[in-house]
């Protein structure tokens, strides 16, 4: 086993063990009402950093209640929003103007994580993720649609776009985690696995430090919503399915796929781009300067303009 799936499965088993003997509720994510209150408080306050019109969406399915923004024209192509491990919808509040100038975007909260959506499951299948996701998909009749895919995002995003009855345009991924290659820096990583386990204010700015190359530009509402997603809510083992995908999976994926990452990255480095230029026959890759894990907030302008540029294309 691969040092950083090691970890993660560390990091899972001990999370899970700290919470087993939590009052039960209707949501898996969160120990108790109280704590789940507080933290849907800081999702509602960091919603408010979104700059255009949008309305939250609950979409019943058969894994639990999926929660979606949705923002842009309505007879515009659609854009789907994957985010990253905690991060929640939330987390495209520097790049949600400018992706719904031409797009109707659907941001959609992972099922069993802190975020809006709600499911009593602490685990997903991969065919799971995949049923979950196209039920989604079915509701809203999407067709020839494009996702943008970040971090963990980027991982589900791909799982996606290799299923052969897949309506996907184009992929956009932004420093996907365990996609293209393991986790590269995994001492740097792990500070976000110790956050987790032991959540307080000094180890969550040693995590915005390891993973933003400019973590001042990280909004402190954001960033409070953040915190809390790793101080109130459980770990889920879905995590431990993320494993780089195989040569022979890549080459199936025929769509156009833009792949960015930050010079900084702690979770990709060039070796993703390598391996996803030799085995993706119609992939475009880019490093973006000054930019650690979380791009699309260390260059959020850069980033909005070349992914608009690669939709529109």
């Amino acid at each position: 086993m691969p040092k950083s799936l090691f970890l993660f499965a560390l990091f899972t088993i001990l999370a899970g063990c700290s919470t087993t003997k939590s009052k039960k509720i209707d949501n898996y994510v969160f120990k108790n009402k109280k704590e789940r209150k507080e933290y849907l408080n800081s999702y509602n306050k960091a919603l408010q950093l979104w700059k255009v019109p949008f309305e939250e969406q609950y979409v019943p399915t058969k894994f639990g209640k999926a929660h979606i923004i949705v923002s842009g024209p309505k007879e515009a192509k659609a854009l789907v929003l994957l985010h990253g491990m905690d991060a929640s919808s939330t987390m495209w509040y520097p790049n949600v103007e400018s992706l719904s100038k031409n797009h109707r975007v659907y941001a959609i909260d992972f099922l069993i994580e802190a975020g809006k959506s709600e499911s009593p499951k602490n685990a997903l299948s991969k065919e799971e993720i995949i049923s979950w996701y196209t039920e989604i998909f079915d509701y809203y009749k999407l067709k020839k649609y494009d996702v943008a895919g970040a971090s963990r995002g980027g991982w589900i995003a791909t799982l996606l776009a290799l299923q052969e009855n897949s309506k996907m345009d184009k992929l956009v991924l932004l420093s996907p985690a365990q996609t293209f290659d393991n986790i590269d820096q995994i001492n740097k990583a792990s500070s976000a696995f110790f956050l987790k386990l032991f959540p307080n204010k000094k180890k969550l700015k040693k995590t915005l430090e390891a993973f933003a190359y400019y973590p001042d530009k990280i909004n402190p509402v954001y960033k409070n919503q953040f915190y809390l997603a790793n101080k109130y809510s459980k770990s889920n083992t879905s995590l431990l399915q993320m494993q780089p995908f195989s040569e022979e999976d890549l080459k199936k994926i025929k769509i156009p796929v833009f792949l960015l990452i930050g010079d900084y990255d702690v979770i990709n480095s060039e070796k993703s781009l390598l391996r996803a230029n030799q085995f993706v026959s119609n992939v475009k890759t880019e490093t973006i300067k000054k930019a650690g894990h979380f791009l699309s907030i260390d260059q959020a302008e850069d980033v909005n303009k070349k992914i608009i540029a690669f939709l529109n294309k």
